[in-house]
């Protein structure tokens, strides 16, 4: 039996399994969060498949995304990392994942944990679409905006609205496959 899932992946064995595992499986942890975030930063202007070609590459170089280490990266280390080909050696990226680090610590303070903050912009459960193919799926959304506008607001940088989007698929804040994609009904049980 042939398994039906949103078009995106395409035949790449990494999208698919990406497609398959982990977009749209709602997140509560705050250190996949801070992987998504960082990633989909890193994204702007890009494809979702260079960077996740890349993902082993950007977790070696970025302390396996751990958030206080990220958050102290110095000039040595920036060097560091615009030197490392694995990665996508752009400064202001590289310099965004490090104010982000430090903005995402200031969120948990205030919140106790990021998730706490950022499920707060779906209401705390995921938006279910019924898109029947892709042309129908949106770039971005007023509670991506909202989130957006709050996140560039607490210093956030590469968060704009179509980011924000990304990001809430990714984290499972919506689910946007495809109403014949098998995840699509797994997902919401």
């Amino acid at each position: 039996m042939k398994i039906i899932r949103c078009e995106w992946p395409s035949n790449d064995s990494l999208m698919i399994e990406y497609h398959d595992t982990e977009w749209g499986v709602p997140l509560h942890d705050d250190a996949k969060l801070f992987e998504f975030m960082l990633l989909d930063a890193f994204q702007a202007g890009l494809s979702w498949k260079t960077v996740l070609h890349k993902r082993d590459a950007f977790r070696k170089a970025f302390s396996d995304f751990t958030i206080s280490r990220v958050a102290n990266y110095d000039d040595t280390k920036i060097a560091e990392l615009l030197a490392n080909s694995g990665i996508i050696r752009n400064r202001l990226k590289i310099n965004a994942a490090i104010s982000n680090a430090k903005a995402f610590q200031k969120v948990q303070k205030e919140f106790k944990t990021f998730d706490q903050y950022i499920w707060q912009f779906v209401n705390y459960k995921p938006i279910i679409n019924r898109a029947k193919n892709m042309s129908e799926l949106y770039c971005q959304i007023p509670q991506s905006d909202a989130m957006s506008k709050d996140l560039q607001k607490r210093g956030f940088k590469f968060v704009g609205s179509t980011i924000c989007y990304a990001f809430m698929q990714a984290a499972g804040m919506v689910n946007d496959h495809v109403i014949d994609c098998f995840r699509y009904q797994e997902l919401q049980n």
